[in-house]
C-alpha cells in the first residue's frame, strides 16, 4: 500500500485513527496486547527453508514471526505484504476464504508501519519469493503516524537525525550501521578481554575533568550544594586504578567535551581508554595495530582492505606506516625542529600559514599539525615522538627531554587513537601541572585544572605503564565507511526547535 501523497499528514492521521476506532469495534484493540509467542526471525525461515522451489510448500510446521508491515499490497480476497523485523524481511500472503469474512475485514484497517504478528506455513511463490501463508494474525501496535513515502524515504537530513526512530524504520542501512556498530564494540570487548584486561566504570560526574584538553560541562549538584564537571576523559581515575594494583583496565564511556560539532566532533562521544602496567608505547603500538586489524578483518569478512569512499580501498595490512611528528611536519611544510619547538618560530609558521594567532606554544602546534600534517595521513599511520609542550601527561623520551614516548594513529585523515607511556614521576607531574596554571592564565580555555589528588595517587608509586584513548564513533566511521559522525551515533546532539 502507498500513502495518498495528496493528503495533508494530518488527514493521514484522523484515516488512522478511522481504522483504530474499526479494529477497537470488532474487539481488536491493538494496544491491548501485551505479548506475541515469536518462534521465528525473518532471517531464521530464510535460511532453514533456502531450498525450498518455486511453488512448493512445507505444510507441516507453523511459524510464528511479528515484526513491522512494510509494504502492503491488497487484491480483491488476498493481501500481500511485507513484514520486517530486527532481522530482515518476509513476504506474507492472506486470504479471505480461509480467515473468514469478519477476520478478514481487519486487512482493511492494517496499513504501513502497523506492528503484527503473524501465524502460517511456508511456501515459494511462483516468482520464487519466500512467503508465509497466513493461518491467523493479530494488530500489535497501531502506527498513528505515517511512514516517509517508501519510494523516497527520509531525506531531510535533520530530521533523519531529529526522529532517528523513523530513520531507522524506513533506511535500511542507517539500521545496518548501527548494527555494525554494535558488532564492532562487542568485537573490542572480547579482544580485549582475552588480553587480561578488566572492564571497569569511572564516575562522569568529578570535581576536576583532567586527562584532556578540553571545556568541560558545568553541573550543579543540589545534594552537595558543588558545582561539578562531567567528564571529559576517563585517564586520571583509570590511572588510579593502576596505582591500586589492578595492572589492567579499560573502560568504554560516555566522555562530554563543551566543544564544537562537525563531521568527526560532537560534544557527546564514546572513548576507549585502556591502561596496563609494566608495558611502554611500543607494547601499546603493538595491541593498538593488532586490534585495529582485527576488527577491519572482522568487519571485511578476513579482508585487509577496507572500502573507503566512491570505489576506494585503505589497506590495513601489518606494520602501518609511521612517522616523527617534528618529522612529518618538516617534510611536508619545510619547518624544522627549532623553529617548531620555539614558542616564537610556531607563531611566525602561524603567520605565514594564514592561520589565526594562538594564545600558547602548545595550541599553535596543534594548529600547525593540523593544517600541514594531518591532511596527507590516509593510510593508517603512527604519528610518534610528540613534543612534552604538548603531552603534559607523558613520560619523557630518555635521549629527547623536549619530546614524549607518545603516539597518534591516523587513518582517512582522521584521529583514531591517542598513547603514551604515562607520566610516573609525581614531582614531573606537579612541575608539568603548575605549567599547565601559566597556559591557562594566558588564555586557552581548554587546559583543565591541575587535580591535585592525581599527583597525591601517584606519590604512593604507579608502576611504569602504557595507555591509550581510542574515539570509538569515528573508529565505527572509519570501518562503516560514513562521512560523519552523527551517522554513527543514534541520537547526536541537536539544536532543539522552537
Amino acid at each position: 500500500m502507498q500513502e495518498d501523497l495528496g493528503k495533508t499528514e494530518a488527514a493521514l492521521v484522523e484515516a488512522r485513527r478511522t481504522h483504530l476506532a474499526s479494529l477497537r469495534s470488532r474487539g481488536n484493540d491493538p494496544f491491548a496486547q501485551t505479548r506475541y509467542a515469536v518462534d521465528a526471525t525473518c532471517l531464521d525461515l530464510a535460511k532453514q527453508y533456502a531450498v525450498l522451489g518455486p511453488e512448493e510448500k512445507a505444510t507441516s510446521e507453523i511459524w510464528h514471526i511479528a515484526g513491522r508491515v512494510m509494504t502492503k499490497r491488497g487484491m480483491g480476497k488476498t493481501v500481500f505484504a511485507d513484514v520486517r523485523d530486527r532481522t530482515g524481511r518476509l513476504q506474507i500472503y492472506a486470504r479471505k476464504d480461509e480467515l473468514g469474512d469478519e477476520r478478514f475485514l481487519d486487512w482493511g484497517s492494517i496499513e504501513r508501519g502497523d506492528v503484527i504478528g503473524v501465524a502460517g506455513y511456508i511456501f515459494r511463490s511462483k516468482m520464487g519469493e519466500l512467503t508465509l501463508h497466513v493461518t491467523d494474525f493479530a494488530v500489535l501496535a497501531k502506527a498513528l503516524a505515517p511512514l516517509p513515502d517508501k519510494w523516497s524515504g527520509l531525506q531531510d537530513v535533520e530530521k533523519r537525525y531529529r526522529q532517528r526512530y523513523v530513520d531507522l524504520i524506513v533506511n535500511d542501512d542507517v539500521r545496518d550501521t548501527f548494527i555494525a556498530r554494535s558488532t564492532i564494540v562487542a568485537e573490542m570487548r572480547r579482544f580485549i578481554d582475552s588480553h587480561g584486561f578488566l572492564e571497569v566504570e569511572t564516575p562522569t560526574l568529578l570535581h576536576v575533568a583532567g586527562g584532556a584538553a578540553a571545556r568541560p560541562f558545568m553541573s550543579h549538584v543540589n545534594a552537595l550544594d558543588q558545582e561539578m564537571q562531567l567528564r571529559i576523559a576517563t585517564e586520571l581515575n583509570l590511572k588510579r586504578l593502576i596505582v591500586g594494583g589492578m595492572e589492567r583496565v579499560y573502560e568504554i564511556g560516555r566522555i562530554f567535551r563543551n566543544e564544537g560539532i562537525d563531521t568527526t566532533h560532537n560534544p557527546e562521544f564514546t572513548m576507549l581508554e585502556l591502561y596496563a602496567a609494566f608495558w611502554d608505547v611500543h607494547d601499546m603500538l603493538d595491541f593498538n595495530e593488532a586490534l585495529i586489524a582485527h576488527l577491519v578483518s572482522v568487519v571485511t569478512g578476513g579482508d585487509d582492505k577496507l572500502p573507503h569512499g566512491d570505489g576506494g580501498s585503505i589497506s590495513f595490512a601489518r606494520p602501518f606506516k609511521r612517522i616523527g611528528y617534528l618529522e612529518g611536519i618538516e617534510q611536508h611544510c619545510g619547518y624544522t625542529r627549532e623553529q617548531l619547538l620555539d614558542p616564537a618560530g610556531a607563531a611566525a609558521i602561524l603567520e605565514k600559514l594564514g592561520l589565526p594567532k594562538s594564545p600558547t606554544h602548545g595550541h599553535a602546534l596543534d594548529k600547525i599539525f593540523e593544517h600541514v600534517l594531518e591532511p596527507h595521513l590516509n593510510d593508517p599511520t603512527f604519528v610518534t615522538d610528540y613534543p612534552v609542550i604538548i603531552s603534559p601527561l607523558a613520560k619523557r623520551k630518555a635521549d629527547d627531554p623536549d619530546l614524549v614516548d607518545r603516539y597518534e594513529l591516523f587513518a582517512a585523515q582522521m584521529e583514531l587513537s591517542n598513547a603514551f607511556t604515562e607520566l610516573n614521576d609525581p614531582d614531573d607531574q606537579r612541575a608539568r601541572f603548575e605549567a599547565q596554571i601559566a597556559e591557562r592564565a594566558k588564555g586557552d580555555d581548554e587546559i583543565p585544572e591541575p587535580d591535585w589528588d592525581f599527583v597525591r595517587a601517584l606519590e604512593y608509586g604507579m608502576p611504569p605503564t602504557a595507555g591509550i584513548g581510542i574515539g570509538v564513533d569515528r573508529l565505527v566511521m572509519l570501518l562503516t565507511d560514513k562521512q560523519s559522525i552523527r551517522d554513527v551515533i543514534l541520537f547526536p546532539l541537536q539544536r532543539q526547535h522552537g
